[in-house]
């Protein structure tokens, strides 16, 4: 334990509060927020015993509402009181209350709740990357990994998967090769491309016959329907599919659908996986008590963090549901879902954006560009060993993160339309 935290609590054992005493506590001196390629949203927390911290923020699309949301939480957190100094039934005085960089659920519960508005994407990925860079910081200070913090690991390395074929699946022979010469073992692809209401069953062939040849290498697949497909044409595909057994069926349809979620389910052998848009664990509830899905996804960088997402992550366990977080983002979140993995009895596999189709699109910038050691996501047999350092267990290259963020634009999700001109779902 480190020596402000033995003296914090010297001086509540002896009736006396550190901050009475006059004791230094860290206090948070600064967050910062930078837009980097190819399309995330990294947080840095800094206090005044120069500590930092890193998080990530990226909401794909909407990263200018993320980082106005920062705007205002950065308000609250810097300079904020967010350790109470309690005298009988009353605060001591607002002079007595300090912030201290050290109280991470306390951070969390004033930005959550003294905002009164609260929940949704937004909001929720805002919440995320100040809650991770606090997590880093205080694993930082103690110099133990995060999932010290959080009771200890319940496994050495986390079973990884990555993507192939793009938006529009395409050239899944040669991209399923290049992902077993990598060392993995599994894979995700998206299922269809577009699809409507109710469209022809010939449209979901392609996708069957793409399963194949991805089986036919030794791969396991999951399928991403993306939210893509309405109820008749998910319960086709999924009922079509289940004699070449997918790993899973991801997103099969809307959150917005839940009862039609529940049919589904009930149609089909098929694990269902859920959840990357899901932002708390008020959002999950529902799904877990109507045993609609049987792997959790929440995305760390949208549900609240390292905070929110281990919450989840023992619900479902409560449910007989397993956990895979969602994380086609940058580096930070995916260290930081790693470090929930490693101590999640229920964890299975691990999404990870390593050479992800809009990492590619955007240029040269990918999930190593941004550390400085880029052997910490090294992929051995399917598998990626526990990050053992410091924090989140990964260092950041500040040069290189305040250098493309100078330029970083805005990325934006695509448009397509049916051949009627109507919009059909990303």
């Amino acid at each position: 334990m480190a020596t402000s935290e033995l003296q914090s609590l010297k001086g509540v054992t002896n009736g006396q509060h550190p901050a009475v005493a006059g004791q230094h506590l860290a206090k948070i001196k600064s967050v910062e927020y930078f837009r980097v390629k190819p399309r995330w949203l990294f947080v840095k927390i800094s206090d005044d015993q120069g500590n930092h911290g890193w998080g990530e923020a990226t909401l794909e699309g909407h990263t200018r509402a993320v980082e106005g949301a920062l705007d205002e939480i950065i308000e609250r957190v810097v300079g904020l009181e967010a350790e109470y100094v309690w005298s009988g039934m009353s605060p001591v005085s607002e002079k007595a209350l300090i912030c201290h960089d050290s109280d991470i659920e306390h951070i969390w519960q004033l930005i959550w709740r003294l905002g009164f508005y609260r929940g949704g994407p937004v909001f929720m990925s805002a919440l995320s990357g100040i809650d991770i860079a606090l997590w880093d910081l205080k694993g930082r200070r103690l110099n133990v990994p995060v999932y010290q913090l959080l009771g200890g690991k319940v496994r050495n390395k986390v079973q990884v998967y990555a993507w192939i074929g793009g938006d529009r699946p395409s050239d899944i022979e040669a991209a399923a090769k290049a992902r077993i010469a990598q060392g993995l073992k599994c894979i995700k692809m998206n299922a269809t491309e577009d699809v409507n209401w109710l469209d022809s069953p010939s449209a979901l062939d392609a996708c069957v016959e793409r399963l194949k040849v991805v089986k036919s290498l030794g791969l396991d697949a999951g399928l991403d329907f993306h939210g893509r497909l309405h109820k008749p044409m998910a319960k086709q595909l999924a009922k079509a599919l289940e004699p070449y057994r997918p790993l899973f069926i991801e997103e099969p349809l809307l959150v917005e659908h839940p009862e039609a979620l529940k049919q589904l389910s009930q149609h089909t052998t098929i694990p269902i996986a859920f959840g990357e848009r899901l932002y708390t664990r008020w959002d999950v509830k529902r799904f877990l008590e109507d045993a609609s899905i049987d792997i959790l996804q929440p995305d760390i960088a949208h549900a609240g963090g390292i905070s929110e997402t281990r919450r989840m992550a023992s619900m479902a366990e409560a449910y007989d549901v397993a956990i895979a977080p969602h994380c086609p983002l940058g580096p930070i979140a995916l260290a930081a879902s790693m470090q929930v993995a490693l101590c999640t009895p229920n964890f299975v596999i691990q999404e990870m954006s390593l050479g992800m189709h809009y990492n590619v699109e955007a240029g040269e910038e990918d999930l190593n560009t941004y550390l400085v050691d880029q052997s910490v996501f090294e992929i051995k047999d399917g598998y990626v060993d526990a990050l053992t350092g410091p924090g989140l267990g990964l260092e950041i290259n500040e040069e290189v993160v305040r250098r493309i963020a100078k330029t970083a634009g805005h990325w934006q999700c695509k448009e397509f339309y049916g051949p009627d001109g109507s919009i059909r779902e990303w």
